[in-house]
């Protein structure tokens, strides 16, 4: 139990700080919805207990993921991760078909749902909230990517580096960007419904909130099943490939990996050297190059090998990494 706790205590603190924060946006939704009828309210509470309930296994997947290796599972559990979101979708899917139903069923058959000042404080309160998270988890996608900004950046800054953020704040990012959206479209319809007597907006909000959580499904789906068969970080492969590259005894890099393992990344370099070298110099280029690799961003595992220099140059490295828009090519 002890080693439960300390592991949950390392799990992502957007995705804990989400799942309580959607928690009580969905009991207060649920309790207007249960006065009202208003199905853009019925929408936004199943988008949000969709929410919480997925960030809430996120969070668990998170913390577990940083359990260290075991003699049956070498390899760690950073994929726990991925896997987690795997399943986290479905229950995104479920609500968002659900939403979409729920949507068409009252643009067909449009009712008047009263509770004006219900619906509005509910969906005032939720959109307040959600933005918090949501810019709470911006500043986690700056910090991953290591960028400093002004007060708006989390928001306008961080769309453009969310590939550097970790599985499970990308999620939740993505998630509370489309609930702050949602949150707004539901509040519009509802204005529009009471004064200009558009009963089917409120359908309409509803049916739209449910596609943008597909979308999202969609998204974390593709995002995380590429995590779990195991994906190339290539811009952290060409950083340091350009490190290895510049160690003088190195001649040649015949072969290099960087693999993601949920939030930290794995690599393995095999460099050719003098075959003259003796084995205890190799062993200083080992560990000069495993100390610099390791204090790479979120590297975790180094694994290097050594073959001897054949005269082939099979690596090139055109540009310079994380300065440019560079490529490494892989040997053939």
């Amino acid at each position: 139990m002890t080693d439960i706790l300390k592991l949950l205590k390392e799990g992502n603190k957007s995705s804990l700080l989400g799942a309580i924060v959607n928690t009580i946006i969905a009991i207060l939704k649920a309790v207007a919805f249960f006065f009202t009828g208003n199905i853009a309210m019925f929408a936004e509470m199943l988008h949000s207990i969709g929410d919480a309930a997925n960030q809430l296994f996120v969070y668990i997947g998170s913390a577990l993921s940083k359990k260290a290796p075991t003699p049956k599972h070498p390899n760690g559990f950073g994929r726990v991760v991925n896997l987690v979101c795997l399943g986290a979708v479905i229950i995104v899917g479920i609500m968002s078909y659900e939403a979409i139903i729920g949507g068409w069923h009252h643009v067909l058959n449009p009712t008047e749902s009263g509770g004006l000042f219900i619906n509005l404080s509910v969906l005032g309160v939720g959109i307040i909230l959600e933005f918090t998270v949501l810019y709470k988890a911006g500043k986690e996608v700056l910090h991953a990517a290591g960028i400093s900004g002004g007060y708006l950046s989390p928001i306008t800054i961080s769309f453009r580096h969310l590939n550097r953020a970790k599985p499970a704040t990308k999620l939740v990012f993505m998630e509370d960007l489309v609930a702050t959206i949602g949150g707004i479209l539901a509040f519009t319809a509802v204005l529009l419904a009471h004064f200009f007597n558009l009963l089917a907006a409120e359908g309409i909000a509803s049916i739209i909130i449910g596609l943008l959580m597909f979308y999202v499904v969609g998204q974390v789906f593709l995002e995380n099943a590429r995590g779990a068969i195991g994906e190339t970080d290539e811009e952290m492969l060409a950083h340091i490939a350009h490190l290895v590259a510049q160690d003088t005894d190195v001649k040649d890099i015949q072969r290099i990996e960087v693999v993601k393992e949920g939030e930290y990344l794995h690599v393995e370099v095999v460099a050719e050297v003098d075959p003259s070298l003796t084995v205890a110099y190799i062993d200083d280029i080992r560990d000069r190059l495993m100390t610099i690799i390791l204090n790479q961003k979120s590297v975790q595992e180094v694994l290097i090998s050594f073959d001897e220099d054949d005269g082939i140059m099979t690596w090139k490295i055109e540009n310079e990494p994380l300065q440019s828009n560079a490529h490494t090519k892989l040997p053939k």
